[in-house]
């Protein structure tokens, strides 16, 4: 019996390449090796999206596609709405009972995410919502709802898997030995910069997105930070401070050239750059081209989402009559 992964996107945004490479990739390998679950995270979402749901509702589907697109199959994975299985907010209610604001507060992940938000945690806790503060628990509750044993992370989301297996620890201690500790699996692709250097980011256009078209790309690209030491054509150049040549690490089958032209003086930035444009729009062809006919069958989109939704909720429901049933909670079974 294949072990069973759970993972998932917030969907705050059209995916870039940072989400492609860091993930989606890698879950695309994994469809053949375990049962996995996929999942579009809006409850996620709203805890810095609160005051903006049409964003979120528009985004759910944005993702999606991005995710079909990729290569997330339906037929060998499950893709559904956190939003739509009450089942999660039920043990997320559950959870909350079993860890300290202390201990969410010292999560490192939690840290940096309020950092990057500019929210401050203060004594009195007037900047941060009990929303954002507790996602972990709710993510907690999306593992565990569906006995998802294999998170696929980045190294940065270790502290909330180890916050969900405290929280594991703690409920088979008092309630007994139902829930599965999950294993992190994680990612073997490093972080992807933006192309200015710093974090992919939204908010910085520094960001490749997997729906960009030609004319994005172009521009986004020529604007790329090279390496500042190299001032004429025929300088030498070290690559690795260059963020072209990360990306043509990405997308270009002759890498090998790009170093050895780049270190020797023998490739200029500009044409290194057009030569990455070329094979961006070359690589990123097919995963348009699939997304397009989703956005132009939206049908087959809600009818992906509806059926995995059902399917994922049947699953933690199975999960919830057995928690209840340990919690002394099921009055009327």
């Amino acid at each position: 019996m294949k072990k069973r992964i759970l993972s998932g996107m917030r969907p705050t945004g059209r995916l870039h390449l940072g989400h492609y490479f860091g993930a989606l990739q890698n879950w695309v390998r994994l469809q053949d090796e375990y049962d996995c679950y996929f999942e579009i995270a809006d409850v996620q979402a709203l805890t810095d999206n609160y005051d903006n749901p049409e964003k979120v509702q528009k985004n759910v589907r944005e993702v999606m596609m991005d995710y079909l697109a990729s290569g997330i199959d339906p037929k060998k994975s499950t893709i559904f709405i956190q939003s739509m299985i009450p089942e999660i907010a039920e043990l997320t209610v559950f959870y909350s009972n079993l860890v300290t604001v202390a201990r969410l507060y010292r999560n490192p992940t939690v840290k940096t995410e309020a950092k990057q938000k500019k929210v401050l945690f203060g004594n009195d806790g007037e900047s941060i919502t009990y929303g954002f503060l507790g996602y972990p628990v709710s993510q907690a509750a999306d593992i565990t709802a569906f006995c998802g044993e294999v998170i696929p992370v980045g190294d940065d989301q270790l502290p909330l898997i180890e916050q969900c297996r405290e929280i594991v620890r703690k409920f088979n201690h008092i309630y007994g030995e139902i829930l599965k500790e999950p294993e992190a699996l994680l990612s073997e692709n490093t972080r992807i910069k933006g192309l200015d250097g710093n974090k992919m980011s939204k908010s910085l256009n520094n960001a490749i997105y997997l729906s960009d078209t030609e004319e994005e790309i172009l521009k986004k690209i020529m604007g790329a930070v090279t390496d500042p030491n190299k001032i004429k054509k025929d300088d030498p150049a070290n690559p690795d401070v260059c963020m072209v040549y990360s990306y043509q690490k990405l997308v270009n089958p002759n890498i090998e050239t790009v170093c050895a032209e780049c270190k020797a003086g023998k490739r200029g930035c500009v044409a290194c750059k057009k030569e990455l444009v070329k094979c961006m729009i070359d690589y990123l062809k097919p995963i348009q081209e699939k997304r397009k006919y989703y956005e132009e069958h939206p049908e087959i989109v809600d009818d992906i989402m509806r059926e995995g939704t059902a399917q994922a909720r049947s699953e933690a429901q199975k999960m919830m009559s057995e928690v209840r049933k340990h919690m002394l909670i099921n009055y009327f079974d």
